[in-house]
């Protein structure tokens, strides 16, 4: 059982009452459930349903989420399966899939994500654009980052720009930019004790209103970086009013926002617009307080602001001259491409809606619709395609075997036997005969799952290191 602080216990006592005191405390105490929120990139929603029963695990989908379920059976199987590592699905909470919901963003927008890892909004985000358009999802923990970058790979998202940077800063490069921003801010965490179980020694009062100065400038930030006329989705997964309606009070009195009706797929009341003798601005109250036992997820805070005039901001000079994306168009791409489509069999029309960037010998590809002018300050763009040999052959990296896997007609090579697929996930090299030598493309049960080199000594898996890093069930 989790033991509330006695500053915790002060805290909602005094401004949400006994009642909710008693509720909340009794749904941190009890088991917690699991959602998962499948993905369209690579496969229908009957394929990894039916993918799943194979390790009994049962689903029952979520009334007004979209390809929401709620795991009802196998609970212990779900984030180890073959389908989790190859992006068939994401391990989310309810309350944390509704920002972006709320934000609602399409292809023809462009998108940021102020405080992105570890990626389970961005990943969200990504996948309702289509996979397509402009999204840069910004991280300033270089920890936290890889996480993000982890994520965005293995749900194999083209879109997606990465920035490591402070997000209060982000408005001198990006100013008057974004259609749609979301501002999930970091916060003291209240509404995720159940599974932050250390919030209950370090939290204090003091402490929300220290990050409450983060939230503002954060927030800030996010209007001087949207065009007016767009809109911003500020939540935070805490519960303290300072992190929440305080905030919302302090930006409405300075700058030109004005609060949006929004509606939620989930239960949820309106926030306040008094604290304690402080009256608040009226309109707070079209922001959302999700509690966290009215649908047995996380406690969230869920607004929606629109930007309603121009606000100054210092701009960066950028330099747009530098390792500019080229489409597959461009003479030394096309020979790279031609190359790669003999080898595997492919037409080089697939690779028609995408655009190239070549880096320090790798290859990059993204959707033809990211917009980024100045490469160089981002983490990654886009996705990998491989690496360029001496040969100027691209050496296939498994991320492009399995965003184009579909399509190759030779050199693919497809396992049947349960442990080759184990040592193939563990990097190792299947000591059997497999014709000709060089890259094939590895399949398993219809999933392309990557690459890996024929050799004499057998099949060598390039199946990427980081996803190696937890156990797989195989059935």
């Amino acid at each position: 059982m989790i033991e509330l602080s006695s500053n915790i216990r002060s805290y909602l006592l005094e401004n949400f009452g006994q009642h909710y005191l008693e509720q909340f405390q009794n749904y941190i105490s009890r088991p917690q459930e699991t959602f998962i929120r499948l993905s369209s990139i690579r496969f229908t929603e009957n394929e990894i349903i039916n993918r799943l029963r194979n390790y009994d695990i049962e689903l029952l989908p979520v009334d007004g989420l979209p390809k929401t379920y709620k795991v009802i059976k196998g609970e212990q199987y779900i984030g180890k399966t073959l389908d989790f590592i190859l992006g068939a699905y994401y391990i989310q909470s309810l309350s944390s899939m509704i920002p972006p919901l709320v934000l609602n963003p399409d292809m023809n927008d462009k998108v940021l994500d102020l405080c992105a890892a570890p990626g389970s909004k961005t990943t969200q985000l990504a996948e309702m654009m289509g996979n397509k358009g402009t999204l840069i999802a910004n991280e300033i923990s270089m920890d936290r980052l890889k996480s993000l970058v982890y994520n965005v790979d293995k749900m194999n998202l083209v879109n997606v720009g990465i920035l490591n940077g402070k997000g209060e800063l982000i408005s001198k490069t990006f100013s008057n930019y974004f259609d749609k921003i979301l501002v999930d801010a970091p916060c003291s965490a209240l509404g995720i004790i159940q599974k932050k179980n250390e919030v209950s020694k370090w939290w204090n009062e003091k402490k929300a209103e220290g990050l409450a100065e983060i939230q503002f400038k954060l927030l800030l930030s996010a209007i001087k970086s949207c065009k007016v006329g767009g809109e911003i989705v500020y939540s935070t997964c805490t519960l303290s009013i300072e992190e929440n309606e305080l905030v919302l009070d302090k930006i409405l009195k300075k700058y030109p926002v004005e609060l949006v009706d929004i509606q939620l797929p989930v239960n949820s009341r309106e926030a306040f617009t008094k604290y304690r003798d402080q009256e608040l601005n009226k309109s707070i109250k079209k922001a959302h307080r999700i509690l966290p036992w009215e649908i047995n997820s996380e406690g969230f805070f869920v607004a929606k602001l629109r930007k309603t005039d121009e606000l100054d901001s210092i701009v960066k000079n950028i330099d747009k001259k530098k390792n500019h994306f080229v489409n597959w168009q461009n003479v030394q791409i096309r020979n790279l491409l031609g190359v790669l489509c003999d080898y595997f069999g492919i037409e080089n029309k697939h690779f028609e809606h995408y655009k190239f960037l070549i880096r320090n010998g790798d290859i990059y590809f993204a959707d033809e619709g990211l917009e980024i002018d100045n490469p160089e300050t981002f983490i990654r763009i886009g996705s990998k395609l491989g690496l360029i040999d001496k040969k100027q052959f691209i050496q296939l990296h498994t991320l492009a075997a399995q965003t184009f896997g579909s399509y190759f007609a030779k050199n693919v090579i497809e396992l049947t036997d349960i442990n080759d697929l184990e040592i193939y996930l563990n990097g190792g090299t299947i000591k059997k005969e497999f014709g000709t030598t060089g890259q094939k493309i590895v399949r398993w049960n219809n999933y392309v799952i990557g690459t890996a080199s024929s050799s004499k000594e057998g099949l060598k898996s390039q199946f990427p290191r980081g996803f190696r890093t937890q156990t797989i069930l195989l059935k």
